[in-house]
């Protein structure tokens, strides 16, 4: 990987370049031309790779545990699958949970419409191991189905 990553670099930078005259080679200045090549390809690579900086990607979410490895809920992030862990949430519950958010709170998840009661009295049950953090765009969209089959 690292290989493909430094030939596209060297070779976007010789297409920058500005086209130079022929040179005749002889056995005289063949050794030149070798030295001149690749003192100028280490240039570009040492310019290349000390000029890049490092990419600031998330590694590691900071709420991963409450997708379903501990016994509190993201509401938000979490996949429908999670909410077997408890009795009476899933499926119908669960589902409507999933379809509804995002929430600003664990109260807003009282105002989805279509609630019966019981299904209120389900979520009263549970409300204490739930927790409503910010949507996450990598966990949102496998909230509903995530690819795993049994």
């Amino acid at each position: 990987m690292k290989l493909a990553i430094f030939a596209a670099l060297v070779s976007a930078a010789a297409a920058f370049t500005a086209p130079q005259a022929v040179k005749q080679s002889t056995a005289l200045n063949a050794d030149a031309g070798r030295r001149e090549f690749f003192g100028t390809a280490a240039a570009a690579a040492i310019g290349a790779f000390g000029v890049a900086a490092p990419a600031s990607a998330v590694v590691d979410y900071e709420a991963l545990a409450y997708l379903g490895g501990s016994n509190v809920v993201d509401l938000n992030n979490a996949n429908v699958r999670v909410y077997l862990k408890m009795p009476g949430m899933y499926p119908t519950v669960a589902g409507k949970i999933v379809s509804n958010g995002p929430y600003a709170s664990v109260a807003d998840v009282y105002n989805i419409k279509g609630l019966t009661a019981a299904e209120k009295e389900v979520l009263k049950k549970y409300e204490s191991r739930f927790a409503a953090f910010k949507p996450s765009p990598d966990y949102v969209i496998d909230r509903i189905n995530n690819g795993l089959y049994r």
